[in-house]
């Protein structure tokens, strides 16, 4: 027999009659995350002024490259010109990348070497101009006085501190009322702007930049931090450069043309591969050709979250703020995100001028980036 009694639905749609059942949970569709810093981690120090600063530097090199269109004869030829005559003493053994052929420095005059061709019993070779020369070593003649000293001089870099800001403002009205899904509307804002905050910062250590003049700031000019891409200038790549793998898609000889340059030209150890989900996506594939499954098999697996090469183990990470056309190679033992002392992410609280609570979230930070030449990026890469 029918139910014939009181039920939910007899007072129609509205269900004026009923309570609402909503969930105590309200859901974010936005995206927030920070893998980037995640994977950075807390910085074991505070910057202590608006443009911070450290000390970088470098050995004496050990390469250099033949500057000298007029070589008559190339395979005999004993005086040429190099690029920087001052990295050369005399007794320098020096080989030219991809020759065989030893060489002895006899004279340094200026820019120009006097060497004695086909050292140590090898064959003479061509010399031709721009090819690149190792230096291999110095040999001192014995009972000698000592060689001219020679160094290299620390440099300073810097940059600058930006403030983050955003503010939180609640009717007196609202925070008493009472709200579905949390228990107090000033907290929810509170962490609704820091997440907000902290958002843009990663986004900012990414891609960031500097105005061109008075980057300390003014009253008219803000104070912004450089960015990862733009503070790098040595390891960039873009498609179509001269000696760069051919085509416009990330693959695994780009990848490792990249890390290979950085290993040749410093002591940087690239552990990790910032990437957007395009990119990302081009990276799982490297394995998909020789991926197998069994018959029995009923998860397919298509992620490639590290990557081992002879030039180090990086891990992969996905960030929705790198460059869609962008993959970045960095040294991370290298990179810090430091807050100005005592202002890292806080709130506020601001006198109220009615019926309303009020105040602000700030935090003050910039970007740590040692030796750029440890650090990589490739640019111009398709995008579909």
């Amino acid at each position: 027999m029918a139910f014939t009694g009181k039920a939910t639905y007899s007072a129609g749609t509205t269900l004026p009659e009923l309570a609402e059942d909503v969930a105590d949970l309200v859901g974010i569709i936005s995206p927030y995350e920070t893998p980037l810093l995640d994977v950075l981690g807390d910085p074991l120090r505070a910057a202590t002024s608006t443009h911070h600063e450290w000390l970088e530097d470098e050995l004496l090199p050990n390469k250099d490259s033949i500057d000298d269109q007029s070589i008559s004869s190339p395979s005999t030829e004993t005086d040429f010109d190099v690029a920087n005559g001052s990295r050369f003493r005399i007794g320098d053994q020096i080989q030219v990348e991809g020759s065989a052929e030893l060489m002895l420095v006899t004279v340094v005059s200026s820019n120009t070497l006097t060497v004695v061709r086909g050292y140590g019993g090898t064959t003479a070779e061509d010399l031709v101009d721009g090819q690149v020369i190792n230096i291999l070593g110095n040999a001192a003649l014995e009972g000698d006085d000592k060689p001219s000293a020679r160094f290299t001089s620390r440099t300073r870099c810097g940059n600058y501190t930006q403030i983050f800001t955003a503010a939180v403002e609640v009717s007196g009205t609202d925070m008493a009322a009472n709200q579905l899904g949390l228990s107090d509307e000033m907290d929810y804002q509170k962490a609704e702007r820091l997440r907000e905050l902290i958002r843009d910062l990663e986004n900012t250590v990414v891609n960031g930049g500097q105005p061109a003049s008075n980057p300390q700031g003014s009253g008219s000019v803000r104070r912004t931090m450089k960015g990862v891409v733009q503070s790098l200038s040595t390891n960039v790549f873009a498609t179509g450069d001269s000696g760069f793998p051919s085509g416009t898609g990330l693959d695994e000889t780009k990848v490792n043309y990249v890390l290979r340059k950085i290993w040749e030209s410093s002591n940087g150890n690239v552990d990790t591969i910032v990437v957007g989900g395009f990119q990302k996506r081009k990276i799982n594939s490297f394995l998909s050709a020789s991926r197998s499954f069994g018959a029995s098999d009923t998860t397919y697996r298509d992620m490639l979250s590290v990557y081992e090469s002879d030039f180090g183990v990086c891990r992969i990470i996905t960030t929705r703020w790198m460059p869609q056309d962008a993959t970045l190679f960095l040294d991370s033992s290298r990179v810090n995100v430091l807050p100005l002392a005592g202002r890292s992410f806080h709130f506020k609280s601001l006198a109220s001028g009615g019926d309303y609570e009020c105040g602000e979230l700030i935090g003050e930070y910039t970007l740590e980036l040692k030796n750029e030449a440890a650090h990589g990026l490739i640019r111009g890469l398709s995008t579909s």
